[in-house]
């Protein structure tokens, strides 16, 4: 007898806010719970991962869809393979993207926050956070992620705190934490640092402009910045300038009169571009500041945290840089020494890609990690770095992945990450807003006689210090500090890391029973950003690595393969999508035929075939329960039915296969084809005949072949579409089945 749902159409409205409510009152997303039940035994191997965190910001797009689909397919494998499996979901405070989110609200209402003072702005942050935290995790619940919520986190929480300030403590007293005076990305818009990754290039056409430096003829797009220019550069093999020697010095006129210039040979000059001689302006480029350090120059500030020009600028003094330009070319010009001007140069100008304000480099004390300097690891586990050894952070970045501890997928983002690390400088760590892990350091005066400079006194510490006249540092720490500690901040670290014992169940045990985690999966544009900073704290603090895999995820473009964009007006909001088709046709669409690292197109035709797909599978169970009996055992088999099971065992094989090694987009491919084209249009209409016939022999055989063949395919079709899949288990699952989602993965028939 054919249930009455089965006869209307599939609706997956009517389906899936009911099976996900049915999944979280099971309790069976927690790995302790599935033990408690018996389904993982106590000593199955342990599988886990954590969410990236979705910065609280607002809503997910369709690269979170992307990222939460493949991590559950992930999940949905391994706990029907029997493992104790962990998915740690948690959000991100996102510190420059949420601040600037509210700052730009409040000046809608005619508000700054120094009107609100800190306290006050960062409790209208935290509101907006929290609203944003709530529509995350309802999306994320829609796509179906058989998340342990139980055991959510959030880089601001007390745990994380903890980690971050043990973290912080932990580098100070080895030395790779300092406060320095170095060139930094300074948003003059923000008022804040940015690190080199966040920083994005924009290209604008805008005039070139030789000018004569004395007998040398010098390009620049920025003639706003050359005040303090007194150092002519140029390459020690160039033939032009052999006269010259390192150390020479000559007499010139510039822009506000006579100055001296100090001729400097370095091997960075490009003897190609340009004339092959360049001043350099130390305090406002990081090339030029790292050839002053080089060569000890002095160092001068020419433009303001405010992006106006200083009194070493005379006449142009608190002018905007930009509004100068035009005043500064004029007097140059009326000296004579603007040689020519190429009005089609394309120039790139850095932007903050939180905050989208232009990036002026700046000399500022501040917080640094040093990537370079030794240091004795205690404990390792990482492949080529003994115990005890002597090494560095940049080193213990690419052991991991080089010797094979961490698997990139695809494995040609190893060269990429390479390249970063080699080029990687000191990591300015210190933020100036106020959202976030305030910096654990604390000041006060050690002399307050009259007369007799102050010397400061510098407290670092997981708590406050004791006394009085202590003043925390007003700044906080980089976002990517805190998420660097996210696969064992989430597990209890540093609070149960000392106590956590493996084989024993519950949360204080997390840290011995999941860490490292198996899985890191996520976007390849944040290679640099997330994965490469887990990769060096988890290094330093636990000397092994954070995960065994990296799955990166391309991006999901529209379907003209642009990429999605609110201004553009192409962005597709998953929500609206699942609401039209359904979250299994959604997931479908994302991981169908798309490899790791690859960009795909993503249509509404493409998420129409899937929902069709659905309605497919709807209508083959109903022939199936309409035409078929249950039959117990397994009977006698024809020798068609025989082939069509040993086609289900090679099947069986060969996505067990392609999970295990993450080959999400042929598992899912396969799983369509054979639903579809075999089953549906072969198998099915072979038994058709069969079932309408006499020979009860060959009747019974094709019965259990088809239950058997769409139980096998719904069991194996699970982790790609779990709701319609769970939905049709419950009227086709034998009388002593559980659930789908805890059902074993499919073995030999």
């Amino acid at each position: 007898m054919v249930p009455d749902k089965f006869l209307k159409p599939y609706s997956h409205t009517d389906t899936e806010k009911r099976i996900y409510s049915a999944w979280e009152e099971s309790g069976l997303f927690n790995p302790d719970v599935c033990v408690e039940k018996g389904v993982a035994a106590p000593d199955a191997p342990s599988f886990s991962i954590v969410l990236p965190p979705p910065n609280v910001t607002g809503t997910l797009h369709t690269g979170h869809a992307l990222g939460t689909t493949i991590e559950d397919i992930v999940v949905r494998y391994h706990r029907m393979k029997g493992d104790k499996t962990l998915w740690v979901p948690g959000t991100d405070h996102a510190a420059i993207a949420t601040q600037s989110k509210v700052e730009k609200m409040l000046e809608k209402e005619g508000v700054k926050k120094r009107d609100l003072g800190r306290e006050a702005f960062l409790e209208r942050v935290n509101q907006f956070a929290q609203e944003s935290h709530d529509t995350i995790v309802g999306q994320i619940r829609r796509m179906g992620s058989s998340i342990d919520w139980s055991r959510e986190a959030f880089t601001l929480d007390e745990v994380r705190t903890k980690a971050v300030r043990t973290a912080f403590v932990r580098m100070y007293e080895d030395g790779l934490i300092y406060r320095g005076d170095r060139i930094v990305n300074w948003d003059s818009k923000l008022q804040t640092t940015v690190s080199d990754d966040e920083v994005d290039w924009k290209e604008e056409k805008t005039p070139f402009y030789y000018l004569k430096y004395g007998p040398f003829t010098i390009a620049t797009a920025r003639p706003e910045t050359k005040f303090g220019d007194k150092y002519v550069v140029m390459h020690p093999d160039d033939a032009r300038y052999a006269k010259y020697k390192h150390g020479d010095t000559l007499a010139l006129e510039w822009i506000n009169g006579p100055i001296t210039a100090t001729v400097i040979k370095d091997s960075v000059i490009d003897m190609e571009f340009g004339t092959g001689v360049m001043t350099i302006t130390p305090w406002h480029d990081t090339v030029d500041f790292d050839i002053a350090l080089r060569h000890k120059l002095d160092k001068e500030q020419i433009i303001d945290t405010f992006g106006k020009l200083l009194p070493i600028a005379g006449d142009f003094a608190g002018m905007q840089i930009k509004k100068a330009r035009e005043a500064i070319v004029a007097k140059l010009t009326e000296k004579g020494l603007v040689e020519k001007i190429d009005e089609n140069y394309i120039h790139r100008i850095a932007i903050n890609s939180r905050g989208e304000g232009a990036i002026e480099p700046q000399i500022l004390r501040q917080w640094f990690i040093d990537v370079n300097k030794p240091f004795i690891l205690k404990h390792s586990n990482i492949p080529s770095i003994k115990s005890g050894s002597e090494t560095t952070l940049k080193s213990i970045m690419r052991a991991g992945v080089e010797h094979k501890a961490i698997n990139v997928l695809p494995d040609r983002f190893e060269k990429v990450y390479y390249h970063w690390i080699d080029n990687l400088r000191d990591w300015c760590i210190s933020r100036q807003i106020w959202y976030g892990h305030r910096i654990p350091v604390w000041y006060r005066n050690q002399n307050q006689e009259s007369g007799v400079m102050n010397q400061e006194e510098v407290y670092v510490g997981t708590e406050a210090p004791e006394g009085s006249d202590w003043v925390q540092d007003e700044d906080t720490l980089d976002t990517w500090f805190s998420s660097g500690l996210w696969t064992f901040s989430t597990l209890g670290w540093p609070y149960s890391a000392e106590t956590a014992t493996k084989g024993k169940p519950g949360p204080e045990n997390d840290f011995a029973n999941f860490h490292p985690t198996n899985l890191l999966e996520t976007g390849y544009d944040i290679l640099f950003f997330w994965v490469a900073r887990m990769i060096l704290m988890t290094g330093y603090l636990l000397g092994e690595v954070p995960f065994n895999t990296v799955y990166l995820h391309g991006l999901v473009r529209d379907e003209k393969g642009q990429k999605m964009s609110k201004s553009i007006g192409n962005s597709v909001d998953p929500l609206d999508v699942i609401d039209a088709h359904g979250a299994d046709a959604l997931r479908m669409a994302l991981v169908v035929a798309v490899g790791p690292g690859n960009d795909s197109n993503l249509s509404d035709d493409k998420i129409k075939a899937y929902k069709k797909f659905a309605n497919k599978i709807w209508n083959i169970t109903r022939f199936v329960l309409e035409k078929t009996n249950e039959v117990p055992e397994r009977p006698s088999l024809t020798d068609a039915d025989i082939t069509r099971i040993n086609e289900l065992n090679a099947l069986i094989q060969e996505i067990t296969e392609d999970l295990e090694k993450y080959r999400l987009y042929l598992a899912s491919e396969k799983l369509y084809h054979y639903v579809w084209h075999t089953l549906a249009d072969v198998i099915i209409e072979e038994r058709k005949v069969i079932l309408e016939g006499s020979d009860e022999t060959a009747k019974v055989s094709a019965q259990w072949t088809l239950r058997t063949i769409l139980r096998t395919s719904l069991a194996l079709l699970h982790p790609f579409m779990p709701f319609i899949t769970e939905d049709i288990w419950s009227d086709v699952k034998g009388s002593d089945d559980p659930m789908l989602m805890i059902m074993s993965w499919p073995r030999q028939i």
